[in-house]
């Protein structure tokens, strides 16, 4: 739990250096649905909404959105397309891939070093300039195979 912990709490350093070097207030609220998103759920902002009424009553759905697409702008968070439609939001920036089960649509991250360090094919040359890469991997979790069964 410690290391847990630690984890978010570079995080968090890191969250507030990038919004008072772009200028960003550093509001409660924004505080707050920064600590939802690190928590490595991957929330979609109705989820982070009803995370953060307890504590703001006001808070509305569109704040929450609003939020979130400055934090993307920014570069503090990323898009996850789960299988639901929904926008799911990542605050874990290291290079890292998803994990996404089809039947409870939960998202978790792993890390594929192998993966990262293979050349992409030359074709892609062609298209441009690549600035990261990331692989989607799509089944049904442990939790989900024990209802099955």
């Amino acid at each position: 739990m410690k290391d847990k912990n630690s984890h978010l709490h570079n995080r968090s350093i890191e969250f507030e250096k990038i919004c008072r070097g772009s200028g960003l207030r550093l509001t409660h609220q924004r505080i707050e649905i920064f600590r939802v998103l690190a928590s490595g759920e991957h929330p979609s902002a109705e989820i982070i909404h009803k995370r953060l009424i307890a504590k703001f009553p006001t808070v509305s759905l569109d704040t929450v959105y609003r939020t979130l697409l400055t934090f993307e702008k920014l570069g503090i968070i990323s898009r996850v397309q789960a299988l639901d439609d929904r926008g799911r939001f990542d605050a874990n920036l290291a290079p890292h891939h998803h994990m996404i089960c089809t039947t409870c649509k939960s998202i978790m991250d792993f890390y594929w070093p192998s993966f990262d360090e293979i050349p992409p094919p030359p074709e892609t040359k062609k298209w441009g300039r690549l600035k990261f890469r990331q692989a989607e991997l799509r089944g049904v979790c442990d939790r989900c195979m024990e209802k099955i069964k």
